[in-house]
């Protein structure tokens, strides 16, 4: 796998983060190891510190797969809020853990199941309250 972007996420992000991967229910999920490795290399900023244009919980992201050139629209959420007709993706999600913490125009390559590696590109960040 090729290096990966730097990655900032907010502190309650970060918290809230941790305690859901310590429920039972997700203890033993394939996304749980791929999450913390994101978590572990993520630079952790208070919320009012975080740039406008950096992923995170609760924000609708536009990006691009540079290898199909597909552009997608989804909000990051909680798995309990998680909402494919809506566009709601989960956090453990493999493009919600791809996405968590980049910022406008970075780029990630990363295996999405059953499917080839995508490399995903930020295009726009919009922060919701």
């Amino acid at each position: 796998m090729l290096d990966r972007p730097s990655i900032t996420v907010t502190a309650d992000d970060f918290d809230y983060l941790e305690q859901l991967l310590d429920l039972p229910k997700y203890r033993n999920i394939p996304a749980r190891k791929d999450l913390l490795e994101e978590l572990r290399r993520a630079s952790i900023v208070e919320p009012g510190e975080i740039g406008a244009d950096i992923v995170t919980l609760n924000s609708t992201i536009r990006f691009v797969d540079d290898k199909s050139g597909e552009q997608y629209e989804m909000t990051l959420v909680s798995p309990e809020e998680a909402d494919s007709d809506k566009n709601r993706i989960s956090v453990l999600a493999p493009v919600g853990i791809a996405l968590l913490g980049l910022s406008v125009g970075q780029t990630i390559q990363w295996q999405m199941p059953g499917r080839q590696e995508a490399l995903l590109r930020v295009l726009e960040v919009t922060r919701h309250a």
